[in-house]
């Protein structure tokens, strides 16, 4: 009833975790059933290991949080090494959010990752807000956007998702350009970015004084953006932003994305995810849906 295919990655469900706030999976294992999901994305992997941007990088704000973390890992050699033999025969889509500074480092963690045998697809951050260098730099130009995905997809062989951020004049304009540079799929969005001041202390909350807005409050932009690209583009689109149970689920099903991610109300519920399962599964039973594609992109 549920299952959904986002290029040639069959999910079991359309309900997957956004990077960044389901850790490796293993951190949720004590509190729901991991082989329910459709997919879990692992925590932004880069070639080196990185300590992240300086406390504080989180702050609470009016119906979502800003976050700077700043891409915090492992590494991907030490991710390889320690993190994959743990999480590789967990009974889901396992992907990786690949990130960087560079092309070459893209490409060079990429082909590290291509290398796994568990791991069937990679989604490529070229959106993120909180680093100084690369990240949204990538993503928020048509021809660098087209340039890195380009240079990754001769190296890695898999199913490649690029994740793109909403933070440009035109979404459309970029998801055509990673279209045609070889992009299996697009995710959307990645955080607003956002900015919130302290006025006691007379200082801005982040220690890098901008951070990525998220959750409910950035849906309505979300919803909107993935039905301007779903219609633009041939690739399966994967809608996120803000989704906190099985009705803002729908709405992204049916403006057009293959499937969604839950993001920052892991942290509220980090039972959510089968939650809105459950919640998807009730609704097809209520209104006579034998399949969910039925209803995909019907907005």
């Amino acid at each position: 009833m549920l299952e959904t295919k986002i290029h040639n990655l069959t999910l079991k469900n359309p309900v997957m975790t956004a990077s960044g706030t389901f850790g490796y999976g293993e951190e949720f294992a004590d509190f729901i059933d991991l082989s329910r999901l459709g997919g879990i994305i692992v925590k932004g992997t880069t070639g080196e290991r990185r300590q992240g941007n300086p406390y504080p990088r989180m702050a609470e704000t009016p119906s979502g949080m800003l976050n700077a973390v700043g891409l915090q890992n492992v590494g991907v050699g030490n991710f390889c090494r320690e993190v994959y033999p743990r999480i590789k025969d967990l009974d889901t889509n396992v992907i990786v959010n690949v990130s960087g500074s560079s092309i070459e480092e893209y490409c060079a963690t990429a082909e590290q990752v291509d290398a796994l045998d568990n791991i069937p697809a990679i989604e490529l951050n070229i959106s993120c807000p909180n680093v100084k260098k690369g990240g949204m730099g990538f993503g928020t130009n048509p021809d660098m956007a087209a340039q890195v995905v380009s240079a990754v997809r001769k190296v890695y062989h898999k199913t490649l998702i690029v994740k793109l951020t909403p933070n440009v004049t035109s979404v459309v304009e970029i998801a055509k350009a990673v279209e045609g540079a070889g992009a299996d799929s697009v995710s959307l969005i990645n955080t607003l970015l956002g900015m919130a001041v302290d006025v006691e202390r007379q200082r801005p909350y982040l220690s890098t004084i901008t951070g990525g807005l998220s959750g409910p409050c950035v849906k309505p932009v979300a919803v909107r953006m993935v039905w301007q690209v779903a219609h633009a583009v041939q690739i399966p689109v994967i809608g996120l932003g803000g989704i906190a149970s099985a009705a803002d689920a729908l709405e992204f099903l049916m403006v057009g994305a293959k499937a969604v991610q839950v993001g920052t109300a892991n942290f509220i519920d980090p039972a959510i995810t089968v939650k809105i399962i459950d919640g998807l599964t009730g609704y097809c039973n209520r209104h006579g849906i034998k399949d969910i594609n039925e209803i995909i992109g019907i907005i």
